[in-house]
């Protein structure tokens, strides 16, 4: 056999096995805790490794049934906030709904834009700068993401010359 295999040098000294000095080192350091009165239990990560979402594999029905249930989740808060007769209520159901990417849309004072809103009806004003802007939010809007679910119904301010 080899000599290094035997643990011995060519001069005939014996190493030491680097195995019996960790383990040797390992104890020491388990010793010294526990004289020091920290326990010698299991060692907790420093490091909090979660699952990243993306990393995970769902099965295609499976996150499709999800999708589907989300829809029908944030369906049924949007029925239950426009029923909903207490302001408080109303508010707490609109923020459960922003944490999960749900944002109302209130669009006061902005340009009105057929593309994202619905006319519910006019004002007459006389200052032309105002002219084709959002007087107020009749119903409040919601998107998802910035897919609009439900588009605000709101009051366009009209200029008076043109309603002549």
């Amino acid at each position: 056999m080899a000599s290094w295999f035997k643990g011995k040098r060519k001069d005939g000294d014996v190493e030491e096995s680097t195995i019996e000095v960790r383990a040797q080192v390992i104890a020491d350091a388990v010793r010294a805790g526990e004289q020091a009165g920290e326990p010698a239990g299991e060692v907790e990560l420093v490091d909090d490794f979660r699952v990243e979402p993306a990393l995970v594999s769902i099965a295609p029905e499976v996150y499709d049934q999800a999708v589907d249930e989300r829809r029908a989740l944030v369906a049924l808060c949007l029925y239950a906030h426009d029923r909903a007769r207490s302001s408080g209520v109303a508010e707490r159901i609109e923020e459960g709904l922003a944490a999960v990417g749900v944002t109302a849309l209130r669009p006061d004072g902005d340009l009105f834009d057929p593309a994202f809103h619905e006319a519910g009806g006019t004002v007459g004003t006389d200052d032309e700068s105002l002219d084709g802007t959002v007087a107020e939010t009749e119903v409040v809007g919601f998107s998802d993401r910035g897919q609009v679910l439900r588009p605000p119904i709101v009051t366009v301010y009209t200029g008076k010359a043109g309603q002549a």
